[in-house]
């Protein structure tokens, strides 16, 4: 009986990876009204923009660095919480409107210049609009540029910053022997 039940799940499997049968008549889905990232994390602009500026880790914590990257945009484009998450700040720091969403696994995702239309505390979803892209990114080659940022852990146990664009990279999978 174990025996039967594999070969019926091995069956399963195959048909999910190759699809319908050769000449089987599908309906085509429908294409999509804007395109979507895939996975739990997204582009905090819609589609997908160009970096301006790479991540530029310091060598150490307190050392000049680059702790994100520069994506280009337009004065007024809508900024989007890359994934599901809290709003953990939403106001000025150092004269420059910056917003910063909590999310689970002790990351945090970091948007400035946005003028935020969101409020500390308030659950977002991945493509939430957080605010605007406001101009006066130094060092931006265009009108206006989204430092977008990420970190791990917090003050009381370390943080470390780590280059935003991984969370758009597709995971690892490895296969295990079964025994």
């Amino acid at each position: 009986m174990p025996l039967a039940r594999l070969l019926v799940l091995l069956t399963l499997l195959c048909a999910a990876l190759l699809g319908p049968a050769a000449g089987a008549a599908t309906p085509a889905p429908p294409p999509p009204s804007s395109p979507a990232p895939s996975g739990v994390w997204g582009w905090p602009f819609p589609g997908a923009p160009e970096v301006s500026r790479a991540f530029d880790p310091p060598p150490t914590p307190y050392a000049a660095g680059h702790r994100g990257v520069d994506l280009l945009g337009g004065v007024g484009a809508p900024v989007l919480s890359s994934g599901d998450g809290v709003v953990a700040f939403a106001g000025m720091v150092a004269g420059r409107p910056v917003v910063s969403v909590e999310h689970a696994g002790g990351l945090r995702t970091t948007y400035e210049p946005v003028e935020p239309s969101v409020a500390a505390g308030q659950a977002v979803a991945r493509g939430s609009p957080l605010g605007t892209l406001a101009a006066g990114h130094a060092g931006c080659p265009a009108e206006a540029c989204l430092h977008w940022g990420l970190r791990h852990g917090g003050l009381r146990h370390g943080e470390v910053y780590l280059d935003p664009l991984s969370l758009l990279q597709p995971p690892r999978i490895s296969l295990l022997p079964w025994s």
